[in-house]
């Protein structure tokens, strides 16, 4: 359907929450925003200092254009019903949402969500989506768990507009029960152009890797956390063409933070068990802007922050169960979302 129309409630802060009592020292904190929405959020995108876009459950979309101070909250009309895990944004008034679940869907505005325009369908039973990324303005591609045997992934050479499912024979075969992780819309990442990454779990925890934009794939195993379905990379992060990260664990285990972390420094061939990591089950680590040895990972039992790229973490108190964070290029920006409509803003302590 074209031209999906929106409900929207614009959202006037009240009043922010005080300083958390035990944040730790030179690192920071969460204070948490008022967002009139109990939606369970898990896509973010910080677009530049002043925008963000948020999604999820209900059909529901997050638009600020001051910061984080106030938001708009809206319904994309006709999709009440989906969950919409991911968003990418260009601006304030151009973004695009991805659903997981059957029917998959991808809406696409050019308006700061005053209308919709569907760009994808699939409404096979068994699809599933989890995530998308983008090269730059105009590529990007999503992944969703095997089809027929080999892992789902479209893509788009025109800002999302249009989405083709790539060939079978390009798209690499899984294992039985190997499935990725639509928790955080951050299993697939991309890097310099034509590079990108996803993570699986389930009864591995493996990492895809591509250099020609999705043609081919090889793969290599990772040290997280497998063996059951609710266990494995759920979030990837690319540095530069050397260094990345890998996070995850097991959902069904949150507090324990046993192969929640790894780490690689030749490109995502071969990677290495961070110990000790992250304080827990975590969905999605990005860098705090430009500083690449600065990262922040959040999960559903916390978040923390590490100052040497992922060797050593200390956490960071939050308000309560995030799903996704995100950061402007300059880092005067940061964001994380979670359970029952729960947005926080990075404040430094300097």
């Amino acid at each position: 359907m074209r031209f999906l129309k929106t409900a929207t409630l614009l959202v006037t802060i009240l009043g922010c929450a005080a300083h958390p009592p035990s944040a730790p020292q030179d690192s920071g904190f969460w204070e948490i925003v008022p967002s009139m929405t109990d939606a369970s959020l898990r896509g973010l995108f910080v677009v530049n200092d002043r925008v963000a876009w948020a999604s999820g459950s209900a059909g529901t979309y997050l638009r600020s254009t001051d910061g984080g101070l106030t938001w708009t909250v809206g319904i994309v009309r006709g999709a009440e019903a989906l969950d919409f895990r991911d968003v990418h944004a260009w601006s304030e008034d151009d973004a695009v949402l991805l659903s997981a679940g059957s029917p998959a869907k991808i809406v696409r505005t050019e308006d700061g969500g005053a209308t919709w325009t569907e760009e994808y369908a699939n409404e096979r039973e068994e699809v599933f989506f989890n995530s998308m990324d983008f090269w730059n303005t105009d590529r990007g591609i999503a992944v969703a768990d095997p089809m027929d045997g080999r892992f789902m992934l479209i893509r788009t050479d025109d800002g999302g507009k249009t989405w083709t499912e790539l060939p079978f024979e390009s798209r690499p075969e899984a294992l039985p029960s190997e499935a990725n992780f639509a928790a955080s819309g951050t299993c697939i990442a991309t890097g310099q152009e034509g590079v990108a990454w996803f993570g699986t779990g389930g009864p591995a925890a493996r990492i895809f890797r591509t250099t020609d934009w999705g043609a081919s794939w090889s793969v290599n195993i990772s040290p997280l956390r497998s063996g059951e379905a609710s266990q494995g990379v759920f979030g990837l992060l690319i540095l530069d063409h050397a260094h990345g990260l890998a996070v995850g664990g097991d959902y069904l285990d949150e507090p324990n933070s046993a192969g929640n972390a790894a780490r690689t420094e030749d490109g995502g061939v071969t990677w290495t068990l961070i110990e000790p990591g992250p304080s827990g089950f975590r969905e999605c680590v990005v860098p705090k802007g430009a500083h690449t040895e600065h990262l922040i990972a959040v999960g559903p039992s916390g978040s923390d922050i590490t100052f040497d790229g992922g060797k050593n973490w200390q956490p960071i108190p939050t308000h309560g169960r995030l799903h996704a964070v995100a950061f402007s290029a300059n880092g005067r920006l940061g964001l994380s979302v979670g359970a029952e409509g729960l947005v926080e803003v990075w404040r430094d302590d300097s």
